[in-house]
């Protein structure tokens, strides 16, 4: 007996969770450490051991492994890619069939289009563009503003992975919130700016653009580039991201510097006072135009 349990020790520490069905020579040995406790049930016939066996990466290692035709989706899907910060603990899985709930996990009855599935090892889940999609439910646009922001989904992948998904509840919100972001957004702020902007008929404006300066590139928020005007917009990641808040200010120096014109707006000023930001960047145009013309 010691020595299939030390067989099956062996396996939960190469594989991270050991299945019944796999293993049925160590159906004794399994049992014998479920009872003495150094074995715990992560799904029915899917066991690891009891330090790890309640943790997430334990719980979607059990899960790939149990439902190998399972697709992370959602939360999940975002965390294991692009957005790996985002909380959650809940497993959740798209399956062909209905699965019992069991804490810490949710099974869906969903099927993924094969074009929407990307494998890492034995996982397989939503492309980010879909991904992106099935979080509108829970975080707005700001699964989709990550995407475009760490560039791993473009608009035209966005929209292809709507049209691939189709006839899903609240895909009429998504199909809004993509509209929203036609001008590709990396924030809720940027979003939010950009509405302003377009209510405004403000033109000539080109969001996230690219200038370089010094050896580097730097991504303006907002730029008017004929004028020569950056409009820098502070969302949440500059209060909880100390790298965001510095290299904001090396930017600005940058551009000043180069001869543009800086005006930043804070989220409470876009939702609470939209007409006197537009009021700033109508006379920022004005001023700045009329000096610049005048250098030219």
């Amino acid at each position: 007996m010691r020595r299939l349990q030390d067989e099956v020790r062996e396996i939960v520490a190469r594989e991270g969770v050991i299945l019944r069905r796999d293993h049925l020579e160590l159906r004794g040995a399994l049992d014998a450490m479920l009872k003495t406790g150094e074995l715990q049930t992560v799904l029915p016939g899917t066991y690891a051991a009891r330090a790890a066996a309640q943790t997430r990466v334990t719980r979607v290692l059990a899960a790939a492994m149990r439902e190998p035709d399972a697709v992370f989706v959602g939360r999940t899907a975002a965390q294991l890619s692009y957005w790996p910060g985002l909380g959650g603990d809940v497993v959740v899985c798209a399956v062909r069939r209905g699965r019992p709930a069991r804490p810490g996990f949710r099974f869906v009855e969903r099927v993924v289009a094969p074009e929407l599935v990307q494998c890492r090892g034995p996982l397989r889940m939503t492309v980010p563009a879909l991904t992106a999609l099935d979080l509108c439910e829970e975080v707005g646009g700001d699964g989709i503003d990550r995407a475009l922001r760490v560039r791993v989904a473009t608009l035209t992948g966005l929209r292809t992975a709507l049209e691939l998904s189709g006839h899903r509840r609240g895909n009429r919100d998504r199909r809004a919130l993509l509209l929203d972001s036609r001008d590709e957004p990396w924030s809720a702020a940027e979003r939010l700016c950009h509405r302003l902007l377009r209510s405004a008929r403000l033109i000539g404006w080109r969001a996230n653009h690219p200038v370089e300066l010094g050896g580097r590139t730097y991504f303006i928020d907002v730029a008017f580039p004929a004028l020569r005007v950056a409009v820098e917009v502070d969302g949440r990641l500059h209060e909880d991201d100390p790298d965001v808040f510095e290299n904001d200010r090396w930017r600005q120096n940058a551009l000043a510097l180069d001869g543009w014109l800086v005006v930043r707006f804070t989220w409470a000023m876009l939702q609470e006072h939209p007409a006197v930001v537009v009021e700033t960047i109508r006379r920022a145009l004005a001023d700045h135009g009329r000096r610049f013309s005048e250098v030219r």
